[in-house]
């Protein structure tokens, strides 16, 4: 045993998140010895304010920030040494001090709609009532079903799950990563391609924050980065990075490899109303991941124009 633990893990005290936990656990046990060893690594669970409010939009409680905010004040403050995070939750700019030191390797990134009344979204009559906090969803859905009706719906996975089932809504759509690590596949009626939902930036993605310049810590992290994984979440975060978005501001981002080790980025931005959606695409090799979501990012910009997007947030 152990007498101390080389790596004091945080996390969220959702289901999900614990899950999530888990696995981050196992790749780094695989990728580095050191970590193998029993109470070699420790786990914390830290409730964030994102998880305590769960009434309101999370753009009207601040945004997805809130659920990283007291890992991170528990990472500065030395309590725990690395927090595990779902990459969509971690808002576009780090905080201070903080920084994501290892992508481990992406599971399905795609959503996944759920309804007892259809197969697909294409299946629901007019007038149905989808439930989601994402204003990316409300924004693809609206621009393709404008005979929808999109309403707000959080909690964790299993909430969500039992609203539909209580009728409170006709549908839902959730991402796809989540079902498969909390084992509940079978609730999903059809997975969405990527060609009529984009995912958000990092779907799929679990990301390990540590402070900023820990040396000690990103060599226990680096062996468990997979580098496919790294180049698209680069790509999907340096196009937001340009768009500057917000929580409010519906973003998709999605980058795949091609091809001969290619990276192809697709991107958009719209308005809440799916009325207004402006996309762009870019593909290049992984070694220039930033640069693609960058340029991407610009060109949406160009296309759009910075008081459109200013103006969502």
């Amino acid at each position: 045993m152990t007498d101390k633990p080389l790596l004091r893990l945080g996390t969220r005290g959702s289901p999900l998140a614990l899950r999530q936990t888990e696995e981050a656990k196992a790749r780094l046990a695989a990728a580095h010895p050191d970590l193998a060893r029993p109470g070699a690594i420790t786990v914390t669970v830290i409730r964030t304010t994102g998880d305590k409010i769960t009434d309101r939009s999370l753009a009207d409680i601040g945004g997805k920030g809130l659920f990283v905010k007291e890992l991170d004040d528990a990472l500065l403050e030395d309590r725990i040494d690395a927090a595990v995070h779902s990459v969509k939750d971690i808002p576009t700019w780090l905080a201070d001090g903080i920084a994501l030191a290892c992508l481990l390797t992406r599971e399905d990134p795609r959503d996944v709609f759920l309804s007892n009344k259809a197969e697909t979204l294409a299946g629901l009559a007019a007038g149905s009532r989808i439930g989601t906090s994402s204003l990316r969803r409300q924004s693809q859905i609206l621009a393709r079903y404008p005979s929808l009706v999109v309403v707000p719906l959080r909690g964790n996975v299993e909430t969500r799950i039992a609203k539909l089932d209580r009728g409170e809504v006709d549908a839902t759509i959730l991402a796809l990563a989540g079902l498969k690590r909390l084992g509940r596949t079978e609730a999903a009626a059809s997975v969405i391609e990527p060609d009529d939902m984009l995912p958000a930036a990092g779907q799929g993605a679990l990301g390990i924050a540590c402070r900023a310049g820990d040396a000690r810590v990103e060599a226990l992290l680096a062996p468990a980065a997979d580098p496919a994984t790294t180049a698209a979440v680069t790509a999907e975060r340096a196009a937001l990075d340009v768009l500057g978005g917000s929580c409010r501001t519906p973003i998709g981002a999605f980058a795949e490899l091609r091809a001969g080790g290619r990276l192809r980025l697709r991107a958009l931005v719209a308005s809440a109303d799916g009325k207004t959606v402006h996309s762009a695409e870019a593909e290049g090799p992984t070694s220039e991941a930033c640069d693609i979501g960058r340029r991407v990012g610009h060109d949406i910009v160009a296309r759009a124009g910075r008081a459109f997007i200013d103006a969502l947030g």
